[in-house]
């Protein structure tokens, strides 16, 4: 048997079992334990109040897919192979044995979507962060069991019971940022001509199927002329003023003659004709005709709930003010860090000032942990008066400069720039994540058309985001649990040897070292098993 024939004999022989072949250290394996199966179960469940019909995939399956797909950052083909390739990963979606084939199909990826939308992904991280919250709390409580300190948590886990009143305690970082979405850059002529082929589109299948074929006559369109006017300007680097708001009277000139051979049309072929599609972007370019002739009569580039997209009517236009894009298209993303664990507020399509949210994210922060935050750090369009009144009633310090004139005494003053500097810095962990988010997790570019799975993505993201905290957390709580383990077992050790020399007793260093290895085993296994 040559080389070949025993390297394929080899492949033919894997095992088929998972349970037999998985690496429990594999990060899928580890990923799957974090997740709160049942609970994501009866939520996905509950979207489905009929029983009729053929029956679903399982939540693991749906919510697992998607959760592959964002952190690996696949489209939705290419998400399905890596599945059927990768036994980890089948493993992770709950298969129990390894499938040498497509699971289910890629058009399957957008129901999954659909079924569980941004209230479900949100109460989802929320439930795997009251996981992370307790994990935490037991780390901090077995390593005051450990050196024997009975002190309260400096960050408040615990609380004095001499207390009446709870005090303020940890940092509530917020912010807000834009997720753009998978559009062409949008201009007013590009967006009138897409338009403008789209009615030409609709006509054509009008036409074919009237009722009145003796008619021969086809609606006038000007097609060939339309055409060579949008790319005789738009291969132009500069244009004049004056020529592009000629151009754009020429392409709304062509719109309103097509939509009137839609309506005429219309009497003799029923719109259904057209398909759900089709007939969404006629109902879109008859809003967008009226915007477009708005802002063209009136000679103004505003106008409200202002169409960008054909095909994304629910995106809009969010001015920034940045650097690289002065203005974004697509939703806009409120979001509170607290302790490296990001939570989002609110996702809107429309524009909003972020600094009237203050206040119930300050409410969010209290309902999680049973407290107010001690400090919240935040951009200087949250320090409007309504927001400092809100602070001080509750005793709440809001980063930022303070009001009125600087103090006279440079003591005070210099202290003060201090406080705001360390603010400032304590602030950028936000921008971080913003930046992390967006280059390694794709928040840059939401590649969903729907407005639905748009929200739902990009909740996924940043729950994909807070589960690769969750396991950098549990590497840091195994590494301090050893390393503390290891000083508590150093003092036991010298503590026994003395006892030893002092009191002339045998046994009492090799019942320490005993007890020392037995202690370090289980925080190993515990800190394992846990992981």
């Amino acid at each position: 048997m040559s080389k070949k024939d025993v390297g394929m004999a080899e492949m033919s022989n894997l095992p088929l079992f998972l349970d037999s072949t998985l690496n429990p250290e594999n990060r899928w394996v580890k990923l799957s334990k974090l997740i709160p199966w049942d609970a994501v179960d009866e939520i996905y469940e509950s979207n489905f109040k009929s029983n009729k019909g053929p029956s679903h995939f399982p939540s693991r399956v749906a919510l697992g897919a998607l959760i592959i797909q964002v952190k690996l950052n696949l489209s939705d083909e290419e998400t399905v192979d890596q599945i059927a390739e990768n036994p980890y990963l089948q493993y992770f979606i709950g298969f129990s044995e390894y499938q040498d084939k497509v699971p289910f199909d890629s058009s399957l990826m957008t129901h999954f979507r659909k079924r569980l939308n941004v209230t479900d992904i949100k109460q989802i991280d929320e439930l795997i962060h009251m996981k992370y919250q307790k994990l935490k709390n037991d780390s901090s409580e077995d390593n005051d069991d450990g050196n024997d300190d009975n002190s309260p948590d400096p960050g408040g886990s615990s609380v004095e019971k001499s207390d009446s009143r709870i005090k303020n305690k940890g940092q509530l970082i917020v912010d807000a940022t834009c997720a753009p979405a998978d559009i062409h850059y949008p201009t007013d002529l590009t967006l009138l001509n897409c338009a403008r082929e789209k009615t030409e589109q609709i006509i054509d299948i009008l036409w074919v199927n009237r009722s009145n074929k003796e008619y021969k006559k086809k609606p006038r369109a000007n097609r060939k002329k339309a055409r060579n006017s949008f790319c005789r300007i738009i291969k132009k680097k500069r244009v004049k003023h004056s020529i592009m708001r000629e151009a754009i009277r020429v392409q709304l000139g062509n719109i309103l003659r097509n939509l009137k051979s839609i309506e005429k049309l219309s009497k003799y072929c029923k719109l259904n004709v057209l398909g759900s599609k089709l007939y969404r972007d006629l109902l879109v370019i008859h809003t967008l005709y009226e915007q477009q002739y708005e802002m063209y009569k009136r000679r103004k580039h505003t106008v409200d709930d202002r169409i960008v997209s054909i095909h994304q009517p629910h995106v809009r236009p969010i001015v920034r003010g940045k650097a690289g894009a002065k203005t974004e298209f697509g939703a806009k993303i409120s979001i509170s860090l607290v302790d490296g664990w990001s939570f989002i507020d609110t996702i809107s399509f429309d524009a909003y000032n972020e600094g009237i949210e203050l206040e119930i994210q300050i409410e969010r922060y209290k309902e999680r942990f049973g407290f107010y935050p001690k400090s919240v750090h935040a951009d200087q369009i949250y320090r409007n008066k309504k927001n400092i009144r809100f602070c001080k009633e509750r005793n709440i310090r809001l980063s930022g400069p303070q009001l009125g004139r600087p103090p006279k005494n440079q003591e005070l003053l210099e202290k003060q720039k201090k406080t705001e500097r360390e603010d400032e810095g304590v602030r950028s962990a936000v921008e971080g994540r913003f930046g992390v988010v967006k280059r390694r997790y794709g928040l840059s570019r939401i590649m969903t058309k729907l407005k639905a799975t748009s929200e739902t993505v990009i909740a996924l993201i940043f729950m994909v985001m807070n589960l690769d905290v969750f396991i950098h957390a549990l590497r840091i709580i195994f590494c301090k649990n050893i390393e503390d383990t290891c000083y508590y077992g150093v003092n036991l050790l010298q503590k026994a040897f003395l006892r030893q020399i002092m009191n002339k007793e045998q046994n009492i260093f090799n019942a320490a070292f005993s007890k020392y290895m037995s202690l370090l085993s289980y925080k190993i296994k515990a800190s394992v098993i846990g992981f």
